[in-house]
């Protein structure tokens, strides 16, 4: 190459290399990406051992600008090509770790961290690197262990920063399910309040619904809420061809029985695994099924904890979550902190037993449990739900539910259901699935004094139905509220009481926080 060319090819790449930094500094990402790309393709096309320094900041501050633009797989191999130049690079090893956070791959950010920190112990950028090391090991920790505490958070009334989640799977595998398509099966014995998973959602939507969704102004709120939620989730997807490929796995709603049952290991962060089709064209009619049957709304309790008001609602996406099929009497209760969801057991659960949800209120009658399923797409076939339809066949079940409806007073309605139990020879779960049906009218009877007065020794007592009722359908927060205002109606209760208010709160919370704290929730 004649020097006059030379120094015109050194003046465009020194050029190039400006703009570009140039445009970073701007937070022009794509801009940015694009200048660099020009550089690092004339570098490419030209070797020159010079020109390797520039060539691997070049990758490493285009790696950059993909993460903001949320294209990490792009960006990774970014890092990748910048670290084959210079495998110590600073700024490459901190971009590559941070990434690596973002998507929950906890051993293979601390890596980098610690390499950074063993090749650059005293760079003025020490203090930030310690507090990624740091943070990833205590990640990296409760990702293992599954030991969360989020006592201090709930203590502060639900205030400040949310508590650092990591993603958690225990003991449980996906098997073929006996309700629908594929499910969480507990690998082991399964106590009470123990944690099941943490998983962090792949997209969500939230937003202050108007009070009447059934106006032209809710049912355009709610259109809103989709459309931007769908636009995460498939901006998501297109970025990170992993998540794509775990989002395909999940059901459509269509030939349930026939789909593959993935191995839950591919659903941890840190799972290997290569998933081949990689910038494949996403199947908007196929995405938009996926979402349709797989998304969760967060519940109003999970409002509380994220300190939001009554009106706030939401909707996400969590994968290994969309694995739980529903039933009429779970033994899993879920909340979300955050962009995460967590999912605990709500009762005891054996070995080989299906982890189940209620995807709505299980503390509602048949009638309107059928019309809800309805609204979710199915027809529940559960044990609970089998048995109240035989049950329903008998004329004084028609009378009770009747009763219920117009409202009738709520002493007779329990004395009334009670005797027909008697019977019916209605026995064990059975009577804790229909004392759960009708779990309101026993709750105003059991709160007021002047109500128990009349029919306290007609009707079994509060703590007899509690304990059927708990064991039946697991805990409830209406349940455990119930408990706590007999109990302060009675002085305070003793350590026995207080224990078994403590047992019912880990049937609703989990074991994620000390009782210090549940009692604060309980007042």
């Amino acid at each position: 190459m004649k020097e006059s060319e030379h120094q015109q090819q050194e003046e465009m790449l020194q050029q190039l290399r400006l703009k570009a930094n140039e445009l970073l500094l701007r937070e022009e990402w794509s801009q940015s990406i694009q200048t660099y790309s020009h550089f690092i393709s004339l570098c490419q096309t030209r070797p020159d051992p010079k020109h390797r320094k520039s060539l691997c900041l070049a990758f490493s501050n285009r790696a950059e600008a993909r993460s903001k633009t949320r294209d990490f797989d792009e960006a990774l191999k970014d890092c990748d090509e910048a670290l084959k130049i210079e495998n110590t690079h600073l700024k490459t090893l901190m971009c590559k770790g941070k990434i690596l956070l973002n998507q929950d791959r906890y051993n293979m950010a601390l890596n980098c961290f610690k390499i950074a920190n063993l090749d650059h112990p005293s760079n003025k950028d020490s203090e930030t690197l310690n507090g990624y090391l740091e943070k990833c090991k205590k990640l990296e920790f409760l990702s293992r262990s599954g030991a969360f505490d989020i006592s201090n958070w709930v203590l502060s009334g639900f205030k400040g920063k949310l508590p650092e989640l990591a993603e958690y799977i225990g003991g449980v595998e996906i098997k073929k399910s006996e309700i629908s398509g594929r499910g969480l099966v507990a690998t082991k014995n399964i106590d009470l309040g123990s944690l099941l998973l943490v998983t962090k959602a792949v997209a969500t939507e939230r937003g202050i619904m108007p009070e009447s969704k059934t106006d032209d102004l809710g049912e355009n709120a709610q259109m809103v809420m989709w459309k931007n939620f769908v636009d995460k989730v498939v901006e998501s997807s297109s970025n990170c061809k992993r998540r794509h490929c775990l989002i395909s796995m999940l059901s459509s709603g269509e030939n349930e029985e026939s789909l593959e049952v993935p191995n839950i290991a591919t659903f941890r962060p840190e799972s290997e695994q290569d998933f081949g089709f990689s910038k494949e064209k996403i199947d908007m009619g196929g995405m938009l099924n996926i979402l349709d049957v797989n998304s969760l709304v967060e519940e109003t309790f999970s409002s509380k904890f994220s300190g939001k008001k009554g009106d706030y609602h939401g909707v996400g996406i969590w994968l290994l979550a969309s694995f739980i099929n529903h039933s009429c009497n779970p033994n899993a209760k879920r909340f979300h902190i955050g962009d995460h969801v967590i999912v605990h057991a709500s009762r005891d659960i054996k070995e080989g037993e299906e982890i189940t949800l209620g995807y709505f209120d299980v503390f509602s009658p048949l009638k309107t449990r059928k019309e809800m399923a309805k609204n979710w797409g199915f027809d529940c076939h559960c044990k609970r739900c089998k048995f109240e339809v035989d049950i329903s066949s008998k004329h004084e079940m028609g009378e009770i539910e009747m009763g219920y409806e117009i409202g009738v007073d709520v002493g007779t309605t329990v004395y009334k259901l009670e005797e027909s139990m008697k019977r019916w020879m209605v026995r064990g779960k059975m009577k804790g699935y229909l004392r759960a049906s009708f779990w309101k009218v026993y709750s105003e009877l059991f709160v007021s004094e002047k109500l128990m007065r009349k029919w306290g020794r007609r009707v079994p007592t509060m703590e007899v139905v509690v304990d059927s009722v708990v064991e039946a359908v697991g805990g409830d927060e209406r349940v455990l509220r119930v408990v706590v205002e007999g109990m302060k109606r009675n002085g305070g209760g003793g350590l026995v009481e207080m224990e078994k208010v403590m047992k019912l709160g880990r049937g609703v919370y989990g074991k994620v926080m000390k009782k210090q704290a549940m009692r604060s929730i309980l007042g």
